[in-house]
Formats: structure tokens, C-alpha cells, sequence
């Protein structure tokens, strides 16, 4: 079935995108891995490609492009070359930090951070998670006492990606203990700050590459000139910019699992067993026919949810139901990918076994798939 999702536009800019890969990423990926990080260079050189700052405004270098369609280029191409940790760490930039500053910044702010992030001189990372508190962001214990000019700001947050290099950060802050949905507000908080570290970087079963870190916060000033967006607005705002982050962990798992399948149905032609090759097989095509099935079905829906971000018009519940379902997608079809590579499948050389440790975590982060379920039943139930 002709997928029909992108014009020659897509096309042309996926060319720009394959070659950034060929000289930016293939040969740089095991030394991310053994480094537990992404080289700043490849940051500058994707955006001076256009790669990253696709939504940032073009007045403050972005390509001003809501189309979400040439997101998933960038994805798709990363996922070729089994990229995981850097379309990640990039998803992270594009489509949540660089969306909340242009929304919810002054002008000041947008001049500082969003041209800063679109040319990859800036690295952002935002702030939810603490040690006691995950999906229930009610129970955020990070304080921000008001003072003359500004809050200072204590506390600590855990499992930050992009948090052992980021140059700022967007955390979330109790400002106002006594209040209930008004408790909470974003902070900018730039990573330079008197009192603000960061501790190790925190070894992960995948996204090796991905940095990730635990942050503290003690007695950081910052100025009232950091609040960003509405005081006492944060859990609105987190709530409004939740479904695009949904749907690039969904948009991510279909270019992942699109490219694990291709891998495998080569392996499954070259692999030898019993004097024919395993795609022979009457169990290996009925697998490949059931993963390429549920993936077509699966990337319909997701493409569908593409669109409607790209017209202003997808909903929490509908990115909810697109990040649950493709997370749990992908999980099955590389779980059964390295199924069909036998005990090569379980060897690190092998992408498959790479893409099977890193897809875990996509049915955890960007609220729990578990959460996504509460929020569609919510929908169900208030529809009767």
C-alpha cells in the first residue's frame, strides 16, 4: 500500500539528512557509546546542516517549519544507521525543548536559548523527574523560594537526558507550597548557575550514547527574568506540549522498527540452516508476515497523528494511544527480530541486539505506557 506521506519536498531534505549521516554519524557511533556521549561537534554541524532547529522560528534561526513530517526524516535516516541515542538526544532539542521556549519565552528568551539551540551552540534539557517523584508530577519537590529579583531554587532531579552537558535547563519548581494546580512553574535555569551540579553520568541499560544525569540544586538564584511562561502555569504548560513529545517516541519506534525488520529479512536470506536459507522457512515467513503487518498497520496510524500535529489538531489522547501502541510495536518485532538471528541476535555486533537494549525505555519515558492507558480510559469513560 503506497504510504503517500511526504511530498518532494520530504524527499529532498531526506538527501540533505543522508549525507549529514554518511560524514557526521556512521563512523562516530561506538565512540559515543564508549564515551557515554555526544560530541558537541556533531551538535554544531547539525545545525549548520538544518538538521535540528526545524521548528524554531526563522527570526531566531530556526526553519520556522511546523510540519512534523520532516522531523520524522530526520528519524527515519538516524534509524537506518541504528543512530538510537542521537535521535533521541536530537527529539529532545526539536520537540520539546525548543517548542515550550518559543511558546511560553519573551523575547529575551527566545533570542538567547532558541537561536542558541537551532544552530547546535546550545544543548537544553528539561527537569520533571526527581528521585521520589516519576509519572506523578503532583509529588515534584524541588522548592523555589521567592526572594528580592528572583526564586531560589533547591532540590534535586534524576534520570535528566542531555543533563551532564546541557547548557541550561527548564525545571520544573514548586513556587507555591500552599496552592494545588497552580503549585508549579518552569524555571530556566542556565547550567553555570552558583549552586546547580550535576552528579555521574548514570549507567543505562541502552541509549548508551544518550547522556543522562542527576541534577541538584542548591540555593540557586535565579532572576525573575528566568520564569518561563505563566508563574504558577507549569503543569498546563507540561500538559500542552505533552502529546508532540508522545508522538516523536512514537514516530521514533516505527523508523526503528522499520529498519531492524529490513535487517533481519536480509539476515533471515543470507542465514543457512539445514541446506536452505532460514527465510525458507514456513515459521520465518509467517513471523515476518505478522511484523510487517503489525508495523504497516502501526505506521498508518502514527503518520495519521503526523498530520494532525502538523495541522495543530492532535490530541493528548491521540498521541497517548500513538506512544503506547508503537512502543509496545517495536518491543515485540525487535524482540522477535533477534528471535530469527538466534544467538547472533544476542551478540552487541549485531544492531539487533544494540536496538533491542535500547527500545526498552521507549514504554517508560514520556509517561509511562501504563499513564497513556489512564489517559485514553479518562477520555472513554467521560465520553459515556
Amino acid at each position: 500500500m503506497k504510504r503517500g506521506l511526504y511530498t518532494a519536498d520530504h524527499e529532498a531534505f531526506r538527501e540533505v539528512v543522508a549525507e549529514f549521516v554518511r560524514r557526521e554519524v556512521v563512523d562516530k557511533l561506538e565512540k559515543w557509546d564508549e564515551q557515554r556521549l555526544i560530541d558537541r561537534a556533531t551538535w554544531l554541524a547539525a545545525g549548520a546542516q538544518g538538521i535540528i532547529g526545524l521548528s524554531a522560528p526563522e527570526e531566531f534561526g530556526g526553519a520556522g517549519q511546523s510540519d512534523y513530517r520532516y522531523r520524522s526524516v530526520v528519524l527515519e535516516e538516524l534509524a537506518k544507521v541504528h543512530a538510537t541515542s542521537l535521535a533521541s538526544s536530537f527529539s529532545l532539542q526539536d520537540d520539546i525543548i525548543i517548542p515550550y521556549v518559543a511558546a511560553l519565552g519573551t523575547e529575551e528568551q527566545k533570542d538567547r536559548y532558541v537561536r542558541g539551540m537551532a544552530s547546535g551552540e546550545l544543548i537544553g534539557a528539561i527537569a520533571m523527574t526527581e528521585p521520589g517523584t516519576g509519572s506523578d508530577l503532583r509529588g515534584i519537590r524541588t522548592s523555589g523560594r521567592k526572594v528580592d529579583g528572583g526564586w531560589i531554587v533547591n532540590g534535586a532531579k534524576t534520570f535528566i537526558t542531555s543533563g551532564y552537558q546541557c547548557d541550561f535547563v527548564i525545571t520544573v519548581v514548586r513556587t507555591d507550597p500552599e496552592a494545588t494546580s497552580r503549585a508549579f512553574s518552569l524555571l530556566i535555569v542556565p547550567a553555570d548557575s552558583p549552586g546547580f551540579s550535576r552528579g555521574r553520568k548514570l549507567d543505562k541499560v541502552g541509549l548508551l550514547a544518550q547522556d543522562t544525569a542527576e541534577l541538584f540544586y542548591e540555593e540557586v538564584f535565579v532572576p525573575d527574568s528566568a520564569v518561563l511562561g505563566e508563574l504558577g502555569g507549569g503543569l498546563g504548560q507540561l500538559a500542552h506540549h505533552l502529546p508532540l513529545e508522545r508522538l516523536s517516541i512514537a514516530a521514533h519506534a516505527i523508523a526503528v522498527s522499520d529498519a531492524v525488520l529490513k535487517d533481519t529479512i536480509d539476515y533471515t536470506q543470507q542465514r543457512v540452516a539445514f541446506g536452505q536459507p532460514i527465510a525458507d522457512f514456513q515459521n520465518t515467513r509467517f513471523q515476518l508476515a505478522e511484523m510487517a503487518t503489525e508495523l504497516d498497520v502501526t505506521r498508518a496510524y502514527v503518520d495519521k497523528a503526523m498530520l494532525a500535529q502538523s495541522d495543530g489538531e492532535l490530541t493528548a489522547t491521540e498521541a497517548a494511544k500513538a506512544k503506547w501502541w508503537a512502543a509496545e510495536v517495536q518491543n515485540r518485532i525487535i524482540d522477535r527480530c533477534l528471535q530469527l538471528h538466534g544467538g547472533y541476535g544476542y551478540m552487541l555486533e549485531y544492531p539487533v541486539a544494540r536496538a533491542f537494549r535500547d527500545a526498552r525505555i521507549q514504554k517508560i519515558f514520556g509517561g509511562t505506557n501504563e499513564i497513556m492507558k489512564m489517559i485514553i480510559g479518562r477520555e472513554i469513560i467521560g465520553r459515556r
